[in-house]
């Protein structure tokens, strides 16, 4: 008699962990807040200490209104003034 195996990926699929939805929100909550705090680091370190706390305030805002443009023309202006 042959046995039949079944590799790695067969065997995953064939698990079908469903995904709930707090689930999937907390960690995509997770990634986006560790790549905003790595994004306010860069901003800090790049920007003097009056332009790195107003693109803070810029971005914070966008983010409450929907609106990433709001940060965009910000982030132009301030580079446009060096």
């Amino acid at each position: 008699m042959q046995k039949k195996t079944r590799s790695i990926l067969e065997e995953l699929e064939s698990m079908h962990i469903q995904r709930d939805a707090r689930h999937l929100i907390e960690s995509r909550a997770e990634n986006i807040m560790a790549s905003a705090i790595n994004l306010l680091d860069m901003i800090a370190e790049t920007y003097s200490e009056a332009d790195a706390e107003n693109l803070t305030r810029k971005l914070l805002n966008s983010i409450k209104l929907r609106d990433p443009s709001k940060f965009k023309r910000s982030l132009g202006r301030v580079d446009e003034g060096k």
